[in-house]
């Protein structure tokens, strides 16, 4: 990689960029990386609990031209907390005690704190001509919305799976299966990330049932909770999916129908897509005997090309061109989709998906391949 890093020309790349992320995080360490590899100085980051206390301090930051970029807050606990809690005031709630680690609970909360976060950078961004953004709040609000940007999509002609509107509960779910003759869907929670609360759920004709999922069901004083676990948990006795799915629409989850995955050896398989100013670029394909074929949950990759015949390897590439111009002010998107017979769907769209370490494009990695693709 410093090979094909070191043969960039640095008068080609921003020469200051300033992030707000998670000083600690996996992401400012390899961005930092790359702009030392390339001969650029480091990025200038301001850590999201600092902008958060005192948003002046970007102001600073954005004086002289620059490039701007903005990284998630997962990485740190504290920013999470406040965005929760600043979420319960805008929601006129009650602000929950400390949530245990892999909790899922109260997401709607932290998704209006989130966005009345980045619509207060918006604002701060907006009038600063010298100022090149990599990525607008605006649309990573947008794509952070599950649902919405489903929608979204769908309005720019963009191919999805069927989309069949939010769970009110297990009746409510069951009922939307029926008004759509179908025996199997997804759950998901509408503003989860990482298969976070991602159900799989089947029916048969004789009544049995059955739901794949990343969320755990734990009994505990006050009823039953959700978590979050690498390890997918299947659940088969009715009471339980029942409990699972009232739960899991507390947190606004919705429907949409159930895409098969095409096979690879005895799992299945879809495509993870970076693209670059508009442009697909890096591609790997995510592979798993699961449900849920993401990386962190010890799937597997594989060469995009090496799966895909040449028609949907075409339609790969125009269906993400497509995708990308739904979303013209972010530079770098993340899709998430499934290849087949010569179609392509989106699953997902996601504002921060560029951590692929190790993942090279024309021989680039992510972070290198975007500084050089932004430039006019």
């Amino acid at each position: 990689m410093a090979n094909a890093t070191s043969r960039l020309e640095n008068k080609a790349l921003p020469s200051r960029l300033v992030v707000l992320g998670v000083a600690s995080g996996k992401r400012i360490r390899l961005t930092q990386q790359a702009r030392s590899q390339a001969g650029l100085p480091p990025a200038e980051v301001l850590e999201w609990r600092d902008w958060l206390a005192a948003p002046g301090r970007l102001s600073g930051l954005l004086e002289r031209p620059c490039v701007f970029k903005m990284e998630p807050p997962g990485d740190d606990p504290a920013v999470q907390a406040q965005l929760l809690a600043d979420g319960c005031v805008v929601e006129g709630i009650a602000v929950p005690g400390p949530l245990e680690h892999g909790e899922i609970a109260v997401s709607g909360a932290w998704f209006k704190g989130l966005v009345q976060a980045l619509k207060h950078l918006e604002r701060q961004l907006a009038g600063m001509p010298h100022v090149r953004v990599m990525n607008a709040p605006s649309e990573a609000m947008l794509m952070t919305d599950k649902l919405a940007c489903q929608q979204h999509l769908a309005r720019h002609k963009v191919p999805v799976p069927p989309v069949l509107g939010m769970v009110e509960g297990y009746d409510h779910f069951r009922a939307l299966l029926d008004q759509h003759s179908l025996d199997r869907a997804f759950i998901k929670t509408r503003y989860g990330s990482s298969a976070s609360g991602v159900v799989a759920y089947r029916r048969n004709r004789r009544g049995g049932e059955q739901a794949t999922t990343s969320a755990q069901l734990v009994e505990g004083k006050g009823g039953a909770r959700l978590y979050n676990s690498k390890r997918m948990s299947r659940y088969h006795l009715a009471a339980d999916i029942r409990t699972l799915v009232d739960l899991l629409a507390e947190q606004q989850a919705y429907a949409e129908g159930w895409l098969p995955k095409p096979r690879a050896g005895n799992g299945h398989y879809d495509i993870r897509v970076l693209t670059l100013a508009g442009q697909p670029a890096h591609r790997v394909a995510r592979v798993g005997t699961r449900m849920m074929t993401n990386l962190h949950l010890d799937n597997r990759r594989a060469a995009t090309e090496s799966l895909l015949d040449p028609a949907s390897l075409d339609a790969l590439e125009s269906v993400a061109r497509q995708a990308a111009q739904a979303f013209p002010a972010s530079h770098v998107i993340g899709l998430d989709l499934v290849a087949q017979r010569g179609e392509a769907h989106v699953l997902e769209a996601n504002a921060f998906g560029d951590l692929l370490p190790g993942l090279l494009w024309q021989e680039q990695d992510t972070y290198t391949a975007q500084w050089k693709s932004f430039m006019p």
